[in-house]
């Protein structure tokens, strides 16, 4: 708090009845529909499915819920043309660092959305070999 001084920092809209009721709300989302657990049940089972996959261009799978990296290895070449080989079969991901394929799917994913998703990956690494 040191560093800001009266008048040196301002919001418009923070703090503002509506922006905390919608919070709440969202909150209470997470808690009622139990996405917090799903994310961690779910998030185990993928990170598991994704370590399954034997390519000698994978370095790590990683993560925590469903927020996962698979981490490839600089000969790999790259995770951004695997990214887009993904997007193209309809799984959208991120390329982060060079060299990691960021996956966030949103919390309400089902089994078997991640099973369609993990297929999709699976080929991915075949088809780019």
């Amino acid at each position: 708090m040191a560093v800001f001084h009266p008048g040196d920092h301002g919001s418009t809209f923070g703090g503002n009845p509506l922006a905390a009721a919608v919070a709440r709300e969202a909150l209470k989302v997470l808690v009622d529909e139990k996405l917090i657990e799903n994310s961690a049940t779910l998030g185990d089972w993928f990170l598991a499915r994704l370590r399954k996959i034997t390519d000698p261009r994978i370095k790590e799978v990683r993560g925590r819920g469903l927020w996962i990296g698979l981490e490839l290895k600089p000969e790999a070449g790259g995770a951004r043309r695997f990214c887009e080989a993904l997007m193209k079969k309809g799984l959208l991901c991120k390329e982060t660092h060079t060299h990691t394929i960021r996956f966030a799917p949103p919390l309400v994913i089902t089994r078997q959305d991640l099973e369609w998703a993990c297929d999709r990956v699976e080929q991915v690494f075949k088809e780019l070999a």
